[in-house]
Parts: structure tokens; sequence; C-alpha cells
């Protein structure tokens, strides 16, 4: 399989084949070991019994001299267990056949002429096959031989049997590795096929389910995959429903005053017929309105914002922008009383977004102050505080201040789109600070912002 092939493959195939081709490796070695090591020891049988039929030869009689030439057993015929032995004179030359009908080997002539001790050597013999050992003899040599028949087919049948052996042994690995394969990836295909059909449906609302023993979590690679791909799927199914939610919502919240400024921009149309101070009032309902969709853009361009960019971030004065903020507040806002303490502060973070994040915060102070009410800001190191002395938040309405569009019932009645903490609270989470809300005591909300301030 050529190599963009295996990387196309699925992986089931690849791991079944690569366990396989182990396996295979690891059967072939063990087969080609045990037929080294059994035909070596045959081997070293059959030179066993030629060595020992040799010694019993040589130590009878006739095992003194070489002469008279071509002394032999009998006709050496090698069709059973029989010994064939000859002597061979010196100068004898190589291919000639003795009575007994061996012949005699380059080896065996060499032997004979003194210029080697021994020589062992497989052989023919009136058409039987044998194996053949020579030795050094006075005036020549001796040759002694055995037939190999039962060797050579003792070989064939056991390399026959590895054969079988490892043929199998080959398929049952990869049936094997097959088999390992699915079990392993088992996990894997059901997360294929929960991804593949929350691809098609786009509804994240599935989950994998896996195999995991009672009171046991599952703690291998695949079940952890599997927790982290439901985790996964939690945050998105949560991440959609909060997109959705906050576009019906915004929709909801847009269609009064997109309603309203269709109302006054139609009423305009009649602009002959309209008395100075009808066509007066339209216009201030015009840009009141022009206003209030614009604030609502806004503070959805800020929802819609994630961390801060590092390169935007950089050591602001918190104390002189809650000054500024104030200072603003002070002319937006010239019913209410507000005192400003400050310490020296500095923070790491956007400038105008901190700037917004106070400002809202304020003017949501404001709007619930009585004529004539003070708003109370303090700066320390690490807490920033806002205090109003208004009716305070019912505790029913207080978990949910700071969802996307929520408006309590008794803040209904008073201009706002239910965007501005919750918009205040995403500034300060994305600046790694926490806000909160309570209910001050004597009366009024307390908002507080906790951040990590720098040496100044």
């Amino acid at each position: 399989m050529s190599g963009g092939r295996w990387r196309r493959a699925r992986l089931r195939t690849r791991l079944a084949a690569a366990t396989a081709g182990v396996m295979a490796l690891i059967v072939t070695g063990l087969t080609a070991g045990v037929y080294v090591a059994v035909r070596h020891e045959l081997d070293w049988q059959l030179n066993l019994v030629l060595r020992r039929s040799l010694d019993d030869w040589r130590k009878g009689p006739q095992a003194r001299t070489a002469s008279p030439p071509w002394v032999s057993s009998v006709s050496c015929s090698l069709r059973g267990p029989d010994v064939c032995v000859q002597t061979i004179p010196a100068g004898t030359p190589a291919g000639t056949v003795g009575r007994s009908g061996m012949p005699v080997t380059v080896g065996a002539a060499r032997v004979a002429a003194g210029r080697a001790v021994s020589d062992r050597s497989d052989v023919m013999v009136n058409g039987a096959r044998g194996r053949a050992l020579t030795v050094q003899l006075e005036g020549g040599a001796v040759q002694a031989a055995v037939q190999s028949q039962t060797y050579a087919n003792s070989v064939a049948r056991l390399q026959a049997l590895l054969l079988a052996l490892g043929a199998a042994g080959i398929a049952l690995a990869a049936g094997a590795g097959w088999l390992v394969a699915r079990a392993g990836l088992g996990g894997v295909t059901r997360l294929t096929e929960t991804a593949e059909l929350i691809a098609a449906t786009g509804d994240p609302r599935r989950r994998v389910e896996l195999p995991v023993a009672a009171g046991e979590p599952g703690r291998d690679e695949v079940a952890r995959l599997a927790g982290a791909f439901d985790t996964m799927l939690d945050v998105l199914e949560r991440s959609l429903a909060a997109r959705r939610r906050l576009v019906a919502d915004a929709s909801h919240e847009l269609r009064t005053p997109l309603t309203a400024l269709r109302t006054n921009i139609d009423i305009l149309g009649f602009g002959d017929r309209l008395t100075p101070a009808q066509r007066d009032r339209a216009v201030a309902a015009l840009s009141g309105q022009l206003r209030s969709i614009t604030g609502l853009v806004d503070d959805l361009v800020e929802l819609a914002r994630g961390k801060e960019p590092p390169a935007l971030l950089e050591d602001v004065r918190l104390d002189e922008l809650v000054l500024d903020a104030v200072a603003t507040a002070r002319a937006n806002w010239p019913r209410i009383v507000f005192e400003a303490t400050t310490t020296e502060t500095v923070v790491t973070g956007v400038p105008a977004r901190l700037a917004r994040l106070i400002s809202t915060v304020l003017d949501n102070a404001a709007k619930f102050s009585p004529d004539g009410g003070t708003v109370e800001v303090v700066l320390t190191t690490g807490e920033l505080t806002i205090r109003d002395h208004g009716p305070g938040i019912a505790e029913e309405d207080l978990p949910y201040i700071f969802d996307h569009f929520y408006r309590a019932r008794s803040a209904r009645a008073l201009p706002g789109s239910g965007l501005g903490l919750a918009m205040a609270r995403q500034i300060a989470v994305s600046h790694e600070a926490s806000l909160d809300a309570e209910n001050a005591p004597g009366g009024g909300t307390l908002i507080r912002l906790r951040y990590a301030a720098t040496q100044p």
C-alpha cells in the first residue's frame, strides 16, 4: 500500500494492518528460528551417526592402512540403516567411483592426499541420497556413508509444517488485529457517528454513550475523549441557546422602537399638515428613538466581543477613569448627588472598555435613585463599589440582573434595554475581574467590582 493510500485508509484498517504486520513478523521470526534449530539438530544427529560408525570401523583390524586399495564393506545401496565404508588410497583422483558405488568427492580426494584432515559432503550412491564422512588413514583415507533420505524427508515435512503453521499464525494475527482494532476503536466509531449526525442535523443535544462499569468513571483515552467531546457539546449547546435567545430578545427589543420610529417618520411625511409644535414633538421623539436604537446596537456589539486582545491592553489609571465617569454622570444626572472617594490605582486593561463599564454602572445607579439621592463611589486597591439609595433589588430578581435583556418589574417602566449590566459584567470578565450586585444595608443597591491591581 502506497503512502497516500495508507494515509487515506480508515484508522481501523490501518490499526488492523499494523497489528497483523507486527504479528506476522513475530510468527515468521519464530518459525524461521524453529526451522533452523530443528534442522541443525537433525543434521547433528546424522553426522553423529557417521562419526560413531567410522570410529567403530577404525577400531577393527581392517583399519590399519588404506592398502590394498578400495577395501569396501559391501556393495552400498544406502536403502536402509547400513553404513557403507571404503578406503581411498592416496592419489586417487576426484570423481572416481569405488567398488561400493560411492564416488570420491573433491574433499575426499584432498583428505586422501593429506591436504585436509576430514571432509563431510552429500553424495548419491546407486541412486540413493547419502551423507559421507572422510577422515585420514595411513596411506590414504577412509570414507563412510549413511543414507540421508530420512533426514531429507524429515526436513521437508518440517518445512511444510512450519509453513502451514506460519500461514495459520499470520491469518490468526490478521483476525486478532481486526478484532483488537474493532474493540479498541468502538468508542471512536460511536464518537465519529455522533459527530457526523450532529453535523448533518445541526442538533448538539446528542451525546456519546460508552459502556462504563457502574460506579467507575472511564479512564482510558477513548473514554476521556468522549467525555471531553460531551463537555464541548454542552458548551456548544449553551452557546447556541444563548445566541438564539440573544437574537430573539434583540429582535423583540428592536421591534418597539422601530415601530415608533416608522410611525414618527410617517407623521413627518405630512409636513404641510402639521403644526410647528406637532412637528417639533415628532422630531424630538424621532431623535430619542434613534438614540435608543443606537444605544441598543452599541450594547449588542459590546456583548459580541470576547476576551480583550493582548495588543490592546495597557496600564490604566483606574482612579482617573472613575473621576472622569463621575464628572460625566453629574452632567447627565443633575438631580443626583455623586460622592467619589478614590485611591491611586493602576490596572491592566482597555481604557475605553473600562470607562464604559464604570459609566454603565453609574447610570444604572442614578436611574434607580430618587431625586436628590446620593450615589456613593469608593475606589480602593483591588475593589470599586458603587452604591445608590434607591429601592434595591427584589430577592427574586437578584440572580438574574446580569442576564441579557432581563428587567425587573420595578424597572420595566424606566428607559433601557436590559443589556447594560450584562455588558458591564462581560467587560469585567474579559479583564479577569468580577462584577456582583447585592442589596446594601439600610436600602439601595451595591455594585462591587473586584480586580487585580498593579503597582502604581
